[in-house]
């Protein structure tokens, strides 16, 4: 299969989402004023309907564009496209509210707009998905293929080249690498991927071979080389990408910033440092908390009550954690163990038929019950709904010494549940895979996520068989 022209590409993609949009608007017409579903006044004719379903195609389209997404999409996961179109479809909507606004157009069907924006965000999804599976199937068989040429046929291009052949769907093929140590890579497999010069050939083979990509995975010693080689690839029309020897460092999403006019690479983007995204999150953990609290009230009250007809001492316990930016809190959590001294409970790890808990303690633990105050915690803005679970700051001072990258949950408030506890890491598990867990959420975090994590807590119950 010839290689499509990609700018021919964007303009078929923009017509099929215009055509698209436009049958969804006729749908949606339909079903609010023809299909005898819903109670249908007609307040404005189908030209007045269509003139606005034409205007919020084209607003639509020209959010997209200038959001990339019309910009090559091979390589971006089917989960990033959905987030796109979600993201695009729900600012085009607020820009369509906008212009009716503005227009002062009162008229309006409110439940046709609700089922177009729906129906736009839910089709578009699925057409573009099955358009993306469809493309992925073709690429795997070996149609529209796309050939890289790796420089660097040390460890990091191995690397990559490994990497990519455990993804055909991409439609990436390795042509071959260049480097200057022959000697030292000649064990590499000439049948799948030959070292097929030095760099100084570079010129030679892109301009006699296809090459769409030239990936850079040179070491640190051999930045001398990079403008050169970014110059001949530019004057070839070839697209040049750069693995830095360092990669193992950097985060799944590296950042760039800009620092006094100096480009910086940020090790740690965080997106919670966003002030519209802590907004965001903490305008939910309000509302979340507030509902939570009302709706278990009676859980609450039958656990205060329980624990001071079993056993004596105060019903709450307050332990302290640390949470955000490295600060001390204490967090809150119905008491389930008899009462002991400080020393004991912040340094002694809970253990498998531990003698400090009560009968009814066991329960309130194994149910999560007793982290049901924890909710107060999140209105006092200690804590998050969904985050890393605080420690206690003796073990904070032990596991920082012993697993890498362990404080940098810090940088986020913690939570009561977390992407490690939806994936049952939980109680007695893994140090190590809970902090990888954790990571992944500091790193990725969105408004979605949240969503998924709060949801597969609540499917998956909160009985938890590793809480001693």
């Amino acid at each position: 299969m010839i290689r499509q022209n990609q700018r021919f590409l964007t303009q078929m993609y923009i017509l099929a989402d215009a055509l698209c949009m436009l049958v969804i608007f006729i749908g949606a017409y339909w079903v609010k004023f023809y299909s005898g579903w819903l109670p249908a006044v007609v307040t404005l004719s189908f030209q007045d309907y269509f003139m606005w379903g034409t205007i919020y195609s084209f607003v639509a389209i020209l959010i997209g564009f200038y959001a990339g997404f019309y910009t090559p999409r091979r390589k971006k996961s089917l989960s990033a496209d959905f987030i796109k179109i979600v993201q695009v479809h729900m600012v085009s909507f607020l820009a369509l509210l906008s212009l009716l606004y503005a227009a002062k157009e009162v008229h309006i069907s409110r439940e046709f707009l609700i089922i177009f924006i729906v129906a736009n965000v839910g089709i578009l999804a699925f057409y573009r998905i099955i358009l993306k599976k469809a493309l992925y199937s073709l690429r795997s068989k070996g149609f529209n293929k796309k050939y890289v040429l790796v420089l660097g046929a040390g460890s990091v291009g191995r690397s990559f080249c490994e990497n990519l052949q455990l993804h055909p769907e991409l439609g990436y093929e390795i042509y071959g690498f260049l480097d200057d140590n022959l000697q030292e890579h000649v064990p590499i497999q000439r049948h799948l991927n030959p070292i097929v010069g030095k760099i100084a050939d570079l010129d030679t083979v892109i301009r006699e071979n296809p090459i769409d990509e030239v990936i850079i995975a040179l070491p640190l010693d051999a930045h001398g080389m990079y403008a050169q080689i970014v110059d001949t690839c530019d004057n070839a029309g070839v697209k040049v990408l750069i693995i830095p020897d360092f990669f193992d460092i950097l985060p799944a999403r590296p950042y760039f910033d800009n620092f006094a006019g100096v480009p910086l690479i940020n090790v740690r983007d965080i997106p919670l440092d966003e002030w519209s995204n802590r907004l965001l999150k903490r305008a939910f953990d309000i509302a979340f908390s507030i509902v939570a609290i009302v709706v278990t009230s009676p859980v609450l009250l039958f656990a205060a009550v329980g624990i001071r007809l079993t056993t004596r001492g105060p019903v709450i316990f307050a332990q302290e954690r640390m949470g955000l930016d490295r600060k001390v809190f204490r967090m809150y959590k119905f008491r389930t163990m008899k009462v002991s001294d400080l020393n004991t409970s912040d340094t002694q790890w809970t253990v498998e038929n531990d003698p400090r808990r009560t009968k009814f303690g066991a329960f309130l633990r194994r149910t999560s019950i007793d982290e049901l105050p924890q909710f107060f915690n999140v209105l006092l803005g200690e804590m998050s709904v969904v985050g890393p679970r605080p420690e206690r700051p003796y073990f904070v001072e032990k596991f920082k010494e012993e697993i890498p990258k362990y404080m940098v949950k810090h940088h986020i408030r913690p939570g009561i549940t977390g992407w490690a506890q939806s994936n049952g890491l939980r109680g007695d598990t893994s140090i190590r895979d809970r902090i990888n867990h954790d990571l992944f959420y500091v790193e990725n975090w969105s408004f979605l996520f949240d969503m998924k994590i709060i949801l597969k807590t609540i499917i998956q119950g909160f009985v938890n068989r590793n809480a001693y």
